[in-house]
């Protein structure tokens, strides 16, 4: 990670250090009152990435973009957000669909329609320019396993890792697209050898590692080399863990109107704090906790609103804004 820059009083600069996120965009039907469906940009990167931009984040996507019209819609909501495209490819496949459903709690389902779409049709070369760089890189979701694009994905993380980049992986799971648990499970531990910092939900654990504790999964990833890992568990907050160390996040309290792109915002949010560090991936409990707070906060203000729909910076308190995660007025956010 990047070295942190010192003010004249020694504190370190909140200046983030930029952040690639690689992996899909995909196009959301979501629907309407009215029974009809209205298609969204989404996919978990392309939400992590959006999420990043309008929280002050130098935030490049490493995607495969259709040239179709709804692959163009995609790359116009990219950098309409000030999303940093220049590694982004131009593909000749369609792109991918995904059709949501609503419970009555708000809470989203995916059917999706993947085969022979742009977003893992990965060619040599085309994830080397953008991972030979510093800073932070974040991939996770369907992009992480299927074929065939999954492996050279998984090369890059590993590639990454090893030129000194931080790794961040959510698997968000797709329980229909990825075959059995075991064999997602065999996948997941093998990216999870390259990554710093490793956050699911507690959905994605009890399909990944079922009668395991939420401390248990910790546990194991932390004996896999991870250095942060974190499980969300909805309104209830989030659970993490770092060296021997368990620290809990509640969630404030909010209305939900629907949960889409909430897991996606909080990855955001815990990754607008953990760039400002100069320290990574030695971070601090202060910055994990205040990692973890502004991570709930943005989630939560995405669930207050329909789609996925992240928060800007001016719409919370703001990232901490120094490495001890206090404000000004020396209290934590």
């Amino acid at each position: 990670m990047r070295t942190a820059r010192e003010q004249g009083d020694g504190s370190v600069s909140p200046d983030p250090t930029p952040v690639t996120v690689l992996g899909e965009a995909v196009v959301d039907l979501v629907p309407e009152p009215d029974g009809r469906y209205a298609a969204h940009p989404g996919g978990s990167p392309l939400n992590v990435a959006v999420g990043l931009a309008r929280l002050g984040v130098p935030t490049r996507l490493l995607a495969r973009f259709s040239t179709t019209a709804l692959g163009r819609r995609l790359r116009g909501h990219a950098a309409a957000n000030g999303v940093d495209l220049r590694y982004a490819v131009d593909a000749e496949e369609p792109a991918t669909l995904a059709i949501v459903s609503l419970g009555a709690d708000g809470n989203a389902g995916y059917d999706f329609y993947v085969e022979g779409t742009a977003d893992w049709a990965w060619r040599p070369g085309e994830l080397d320019v953008a991972l030979a760089r510093r800073g932070i890189v974040h991939a996770g979701s369907l992009a992480v396993f299927l074929p065939p694009g999954a492996d050279r994905v998984g090369a890059a993380l590993r590639a990454a890792r090893d030129n000194g980049m931080i790794v961040s992986l959510d698997p968000n799971v797709r329980p229909g697209l990825l075959g059995t648990p075991a064999e997602a499970h065999t996948r997941v531990d093998e990216l999870v050898r390259h990554a710093h910092v490793v956050k699911a939900s507690e959905e994605d654990i009890g399909w990944l590692y079922p009668g395991r504790s939420q401390e248990q999964v910790l546990d194991h990833w932390h004996d896999r080399g991870v250095t942060l890992g974190v499980v969300t568990l909805g309104p209830r907050g989030a659970v993490a863990r770092s060296g021997n160390r368990l620290l809990r996040q509640a969630a404030p309290a909010v209305e939900v109107v629907d949960t889409i792109g909430a897991g996606d915002a909080f990855t955001a949010g815990l990754l607008a704090v953990l760039s400002r560090s100069g320290a990574g991936p030695a971070w601090s409990d202060d910055e994990i906790g205040a990692a973890l707070r502004y991570a709930v906060a943005v989630a939560a203000a995405t669930c207050a609103r329909p789609g996925a729909d992240p928060p800007h910076r001016d719409e919370l308190p703001g990232p901490p804004t120094d490495s001890s995660g206090r404000a000004p007025d020396g209290t934590y956010r």
